[in-house]
């Protein structure tokens, strides 16, 4: 099926030094533009991100600094990139949050207005997400071929949940699981510490204000210090500590804080 088209539509993705809309950059973007004519056009080109790209993030694309050091800087291609995507309107998956965003910084960064005003955006995984629901409800119908009866019942709900945790474990016994990013965390089996590698092995506590990372490091999850070792900035900001003890974090979250801490001194 094609679709029908008043203007071009370019659907991008990128490959970024990070998730921050705001300080990452990009190394890597292609360009699929749909004509209203059904021809295509690719675009892919790799970018010197003029930052060094952390570990972490080239370990989900691949891309490391020696692969761009010689690649034109976003400034660079600023103008052929605009120029291409004049009077298209844009797609992706996860594009309103993230690829947008990040696109519209870097032209800025280059001195160029890319206004997104005219446009008409279409993000796959907005679509995706409100036709597919991701509710209680959902997955007992798509597991158990059943309708929920009394939904939002503490007792109906508790049912249904452990059926759907018997039908996942039937439907995906031996498979891999990939997280969002595309990391294997484990292969579905019928145990509980199977499914608990898949589920919470990375959560450091309950509100996942820290997690582990994959050398089992606890990192920030959020906020300035967002994938830095928590003892680290702990050291390196003493008030910081303080300014989470003082904050509006849960009561979990903050004795973890505080047991990483003593950990770190005790260690002196």
């Amino acid at each position: 099926m094609e679709l029908k088209l008043k203007n071009p539509l370019a659907i991008f993705d990128l490959e970024t030094t990070g998730t921050s809309t705001s300080h990452d950059r990009i190394v890597e973007i292609s360009i699929v533009k749909l004509l209203p004519t059904n021809e295509q056009i690719v675009k892919t080109m790799r970018i010197n991100p003029e930052i060094p790209i952390p570990l972490e993030s080239s370990l989900i694309h691949g891309i490391y600094d020696k692969d761009v050091k010689d690649e034109p800087t976003f400034k660079s291609v600023a103008k052929e990139l605009s120029a291409f995507l004049d009077g298209a309107d844009l797609g992706g998956f996860n594009c309103m949050k993230f690829d947008i965003p990040l696109l519209v910084e870097e032209f800025l960064r280059a001195d160029i207005e890319f206004d997104t005003s005219h446009r008409k955006m279409v993000d796959a995984q907005k679509i995706f997400h409100m036709m597919e629901k991701r509710t209680l409800t959902a997955a007992y119908k798509f597991y158990c071929d059943q309708d929920l009866e009394g939904a939002h019942g503490a007792e109906a709900d508790t049912l249904a949940t452990a059926a759907v945790i018997k039908a996942q474990v039937e439907r995906y016994q031996g498979q891999e699981a990939v997280d969002a990013l595309g990391n294997k965390i484990g292969k579905i089996e019928n145990s509980v510490d199977s499914l608990h590698n898949i589920s919470a092995s990375k959560m450091v506590d309950l509100a996942g204000r820290f997690v582990f990372n994959d050398q089992g490091v606890e990192v920030f999850n959020f906020g300035k210090h967002k994938n830095k070792p928590v003892e680290d900035i702990l050291k390196a900001e003493s008030g910081y500590y303080d300014w989470m003890m003082k904050g509006d974090f849960p009561l979990d979250t903050k004795r973890k804080l505080t047991q990483i801490k003593l950990r770190g001194f005790n260690a002196r």
